[in-house]
Order: structure tokens, then C-alpha cells, then sequence
């Protein structure tokens, strides 16, 4: 398939399956100069969907990188408040929201001090975007464009059609009919969330090279997958692709040692060989052969960034993790195998949006902890320990459909 004929048609799915754009609905699209052709191609099919105005806002990573290194300190974390206008109206209007992933310098920022690095990002736009996704006011998605940059991470060469041709396999612009794929497949996750809230689960048990970590449950803690759905009732698919079941953890009770299995690109840096250890539920230490500094300083960003704020559980069937790719991007890399988050934690996965022990913080960052050698047990409240995962397969036959 030819990227352009790939562009109009991932456009289309993040509006109509990820978004679900609705007519008259204003729409907010975010990302960089390097993704203008995929904006240009969601913004039409926005605007074929029904909605009443698409505005469009584009970051440029290198003039963050001018801004971190010229910027008086104060200025780092600073919002600017017609920035902070602009989010609260998106959030007050129940826009549709539609960002746009996939870094073209993944390595823009190495050589800065990662402790400045992790503190320029702007906090209160940061906490307002937040308080939107907790209390549920936009139906938004995040998808990926290829560039050269990213392709040469990846590849070792700048093939920008290879790259598209393996997006087009994780989402499933390989089908012919992507939308009943999707619906599919959104069952399919579905599925696995049942099963798993009918276990009751009290906590889950990671083990594996680096890593015996026990991640508590809530008793409010539900598990969710793929739909999404905004205060006001309507489905959306927040990632695409997503193959994860996910759900909001006791912050307060994680405990052990973690190696992350898949490099993490944060900020303008790629940090490789992470270990993290917890007690109490929160990160005490953090090491890294590159980039441990940066995680160190997002988590001084608010006292509650060092709690996780999710546990996903992926399998060996996810289309990103049959490509076999370190795709060296999030949006990919946590639906190719099991990941935690630190930070804050969605009110979508908890019976009680309110729940004692939920983790709130501006900061969301996940890493990947699974693999096929690290093994995955649910501890029940009852005190049986169910076995989940062995060599990437699900070990209950509910799961495996």
C-alpha cells in the first residue's frame, strides 16, 4: 500500500473509531511540524465527520530544546495562561481530541542535563489536561506518524514505508473492513476485562530477570480494555493501537524490584536499562545505564508522581508484539507487552472515582516490565494465586479467545 493511500486511512479510523468524532463537535489536533501531513489528513476527515471547527496546534521540539537551554529556570515549568485559556475551553466544550505521536529527533535532548530536561514541561497545562481525562469530559485518541527520524531509530535506515507498513498491521489498515476489525477486537479485550474483574483480584505478582514486583489492587480497582467512554456517554478508543487490560492500582502498595524489558523515549531522551525499586508504594530509587536523571526530576514534579498510577497486562497475540519491533515509542512498546505507569491514575478503571489509596499527579509516564520471561500471577482476595501469564500466553483459557 502507498503511505498516502495509509495516511487518509489511519486518519479515518482515529476519527470515526478512536475519537468518534460527532457532528457539530469542535476538535482539538496536536503535534509536530514533522506529522503535518497525517493533521492535514485527520483534520479532513474531521470536517467530513461533521464537526464544527478543527483547530490545530503544533509543538516544536527544537524550540524546547532552545527554551531549556536559554530559558531562566522559573520559565521551564511555566504555563503560559492564554495556553491554559485555550485547554479549559477544550475541556468546558467536550471537544474531540485527537494527538499525534512519533518522534523525528528521539535523541534531540541527550546531551542537555536531564534534570532540566524533566522539568520543562508546563504544570499547570499538564495538571488542567488531568483533570480532564478524570473527569471524563472528551472523547480523545492518540496515534502515531512515521518520519525519518523515527525509521532510522527503529531501522538503522530512514524507510519511512517499512515504517507504515508495520503502523498499518498494528492498527489494522491491513483488514479489509479496519473498523469491524476493530470492533473485533475491542470485544475480544472486553472479553479479558471480565474475566479478570471476576476474579476479585487483591494484587498482582511480577517475576522475571530484574524484577519480583507485587502491585496491590484496590477493592474499587475494575479492569478495563480498548472502550472508553466520556461522562456524557460516548465511546472512544484513547490508543491506537492498544491491545492492553489495564487497571488503577493502591498506590500505596507496591512493593519489590522492576527491570524495565523495552527502552523508554521520554522528553527527548531514549533511557535504557531502568530499574526502579519500591516501598511503601513509592519509587526509592531509580537507576538507569542512560537517562536516570530525567526520571528523577519528573518525579520531584509533585509528591505523588513517584506512586504508579496503572498495571497493564498485554499477551503474545498483540499485533505490535508479533512485529517483533522495539518500536522505541510508547504508543507502541506498551501495547507489545506488560507495563506499569507512575503518576497519576484514571477514574474510568475504579467503581469509585474516589477511591482512598487512587494515585493523582500531573505526571503519566509508563514503562514496559513484561516479556516472555517474566511471569504474571493474580492474587486473589481469597488468597489463591491464579496464574496469568507464562511465555507471553494468557494461562486462563478465557483469556486466550
Amino acid at each position: 500500500m502507498a503511505a498516502d493511500g495509509l495516511i487518509d486511512r489511519y486518519a479515518e479510523l482515529a476519527v470515526h473509531v478512536g475519537a468518534n468524532v460527532q457532528p457539530g463537535q469542535l476538535v482539538d489536533v496536536v503535534g509536530r511540524p514533522e506529522h503535518a501531513e497525517l493533521v492535514r489528513a485527520v483534520t479532513r476527515a474531521a470536517y467530513r465527520a461533521g464537526a464544527s471547527y478543527v483547530d490545530v496546534v503544533y509543538s516544536d521540539q527544537r524550540v524546547r530544546r532552545a527554551m531549556i537551554e536559554g530559558a531562566p529556570e522559573d520559565v521551564l515549568s511555566w504555563t503560559p495562561p492564554w495556553l491554559l485559556s485555550r485547554a479549559r475551553h477544550i475541556g468546558e466544550e467536550r471537544a474531540a481530541v485527537v494527538a499525534i505521536t512519533g518522534d523525528a529527533e528521539p535523541n534531540l535532548l541527550a546531551d542537555l542535563p536531564g534534570e532540566s530536561v524533566g522539568k520543562a514541561r508546563m504544570l499547570e497545562l499538564a495538571e488542567e489536561n488531568m483533570r480532564q481525562i478524570s473527569e471524563m469530559l472528551n472523547n480523545w485518541t492518540v496515534v502515531a506518524c512515521p518520519n525519518e527520524g523515527w525509521a532510522e531509530l527503529v531501522f538503522g535506515e530512514p524507510d519511512v514505508d517499512r515504517l507504515w507498513e508495520q503502523i498499518a498491521f498494528c492498527v489494522r489498515l491491513d483488514e479489509d473492513d479496519p473498523v469491524a476489525a476493530w470492533r473485533a477486537h475491542v470485544e475480544r479485550l472486553e472479553a479479558r476485562v471480565r474475566a479478570l474483574n471476576e476474579l476479585d483480584l487483591d494484587a498482582l505478582h511480577f517475576v522475571g530477570p530484574g524484577t519480583d514486583l507485587t502491585v496491590g489492587l484496590l477493592p474499587e480497582s475494575r479492569w478495563k480494555g480498548a472502550d472508553s467512554v466520556t461522562a456524557n456517554g460516548l465511546h472512544y478508543v484513547a490508543n491506537m493501537p492498544t491491545e492492553e487490560v489495564f487497571t488503577t492500582p493502591d498506590s500505596r502498595r507496591t512493593e519489590g524490584v522492576v527491570r524495565s524489558t523495552r527502552p523508554l523515549s521520554l522528553y527527548g531522551q531514549v533511557i535504557s536499562g531502568l530499574e526502579v525499586r519500591f516501598e511503601n508504594g513509592r519509587m526509592v530509587d531509580v537507576q538507569a545505564k542512560q537517562g536516570a536523571e530525567v526520571i528523577r526530576s519528573q518525579l520531584e514534579t509533585d509528591e505523588r508522581a513517584p506512586y504508579l498510577g496503572e498495571v497493564s497486562l498485554v499477551d503474545g497475540t498483540s499485533r505490535v508484539g508479533q512485529t517483533g519491533i522495539v518500536f522505541s515509542e510508547t504508543l507502541f512498546d506498551e501495547n507489545a507487552t506488560c507495563h506499569i505507569a507512575y503518576g497519576g491514575g484514571y477514574t474510568e478503571a475504579l467503581s469509585d472515582p474516589n477511591a482512598e489509596g487512587a494515585n493523582m499527579s500531573t505526571v503519566h509516564t509508563d514503562f514496559m516490565i513484561g516479556g516472555p520471561e517474566v511471569a504474571v500471577d493474580g492474587l486473589t482476595r481469597a488468597g489463591t494465586v491464579v496464574p496469568l501469564l507464562r511465555d507471553d500466553v494468557w494461562q486462563l483459557s478465557e483469556f486466550r479467545s
